[in-house]
């Protein structure tokens, strides 16, 4: 049996599921992890509409720090 990962828009999600219910093998495992709730989406908005440019740091500096403070 194969195993397979799949990313489809919102809108056709219920046809798919749908599609393979009628596959008696087919087993159906929803992952909700990646899924963000709309109050964190509003509050990364609404942190990022009032950060000024010093609240950014460099990626590789920021790398560098941890890289140091943790010895990896």
């Amino acid at each position: 049996m194969k195993q397979l990962t799949v990313t489809i828009p919102d809108e056709f999600y219920n046809t798919f599921i749908e599609f393979f219910k009628h596959i008696p093998e087919a087993k159906i495992n929803e992952n909700k992890d990646f899924e963000v709730p709309e109050w964190q989406k509003e509050m990364v908005l609404e942190r990022i509409k009032n950060a000024k440019p010093e609240d950014y740091i460099d990626a590789k500096k920021s790398l560098n720090k941890l890289k140091k403070k943790h010895g990896f």
